[in-house]
């Protein structure tokens, strides 16, 4: 796995984004280019721009605004993206939830694992993003009270499963649900809000509707600004920002999440793979960061093991916002298994 960008001609990692456009001119602007970590491409863009040029050799590469200006064109199936984005980032983590950080390699879908399912299974994560996407389908709008229904239809009816079975279900998701109160206290700030937060980027939420959701299993304050902060990043990319600076505006204030703007330059070993909320948002933004592909972005999330199902979960999220689902493996797409129970829960 890689920890920077590499130039395909000459393999330097001495690399700057390019900026196209005619860019405000802020102080993280000047700073970058003084960095040498971007350079300006003009105005103009066409199938003949490119994302990166390296620093060694001048070479430029990458579609990525290719690609995201083509798909400002047809936005209509951005949920689709985000959707099997993140089932398949879910579904190729799930045998290997829990192993030691880099004692396997991901390079496709396999079955077995802790849960022993076959190949293509999405896990919990997916189930309860897909219980929130059928509750805004069926009732046009946020309802609190429907979607924690649903969420229970899951957990204890196996609803928005692939086998009619819930597996992997936190221990706070199961006090939230047995009592009907989310859980807020500091040791409540497990991922299981991010991972289902994600179908709120293609509504008009308010910051406040963002957080109600977020606490209908994660109450504190943490779990519910990780998963605003997720939302706006996510809506932020489907209109065709580059991830730098969707991550960069979208930044909550308290001192707990200035960790992101350093998320650029942090070398892989500082990035963590753990449940923990903060933790689980840094490491897929940072798989996002530095790849530059649907599949490398996943596969970068799922291989450092951990709880990195629910890092495979997000960042497929963010990479299928990115570049779209045509931009998914054929492959992955074909193993993936339940897609009529997906399709069913689109909006």
């Amino acid at each position: 796995m890689k920890d920077r960008l590499k130039c395909p001609q000459c393999g330097s990692d001495c690399i700057a984004r390019i900026q196209w456009g005619l860019p405000a001119w802020t102080e993280e602007l000047r700073r970058r280019l003084k960095d040498g970590r971007m350079v300006l491409g003009g105005c103009c863009i066409s199938d003949e721009s490119r994302d990166w040029e390296c620093r060694e050799c001048g070479y430029r590469f990458g579609d990525r605004i290719v690609v995201q200006t083509r798909r400002l064109l047809n936005r209509e199936n951005v949920l689709k993206d985000i959707v099997y984005g993140a089932a398949v980032g879910d579904a190729l983590e799930v045998p290997y939830e829990l192993m030691a950080r880099d004692s396997f390699e991901c390079t496709g879908m396999i079955g077995g694992g802790a849960h022993n399912m076959p190949a293509g299974t999405f896990s919990d994560d997916t189930s309860m993003m897909l219980a929130t996407c059928d509750s805004i389908r069926q009732r046009g709008r946020i309802d609190i009270d429907d979607m924690r229904s649903r969420f229970g239809l899951w957990a204890f009816d196996g609803k928005y499963t692939a086998d009619g079975m819930a597996f992997g279900i936190g221990r706070a998701t199961a006090r939230a649900l047995v009592s009907g109160i989310g859980q807020s206290g500091v040791h409540d700030n497990g991922n299981g809000s991010l991972m289902r937060i994600t179908p709120l980027a293609l509504l008009q939420t308010s910051d406040d509707e963002v957080r109600l959701v977020s606490a209908i299993i994660h109450a504190h304050w943490i779990s519910e600004e990780a998963c605003v902060a997720l939302v706006r990043i996510l809506d932020d990319l489907t209109w065709g920002e580059y991830p730098e600076d969707a991550i960069v505006a979208n930044i909550p204030k308290s001192e707990k999440f200035a960790f992101l703007r350093e998320l650029e330059d942090m070398p892989r070993y500082e990035v963590h793979s753990s449940g923990f909320v903060l933790d689980t948002l840094g490491a897929s933004l940072w798989c996002l960061l530095h790849t530059d592909s649907y599949r490398d972005c996943v596969l970068t999330a799922v291989n450092p093991g951990g709880d990195s199902d629910t890092v495979g979960c997000i960042a497929g999220a963010l990479a299928g916002a990115m570049y779209g689902y045509e931009a998914i493996p054929k492959e992955w797409i074909d193993q993936l298994r339940g897609k009529d129970i997906i399709e069913n829960c689109l909006f």
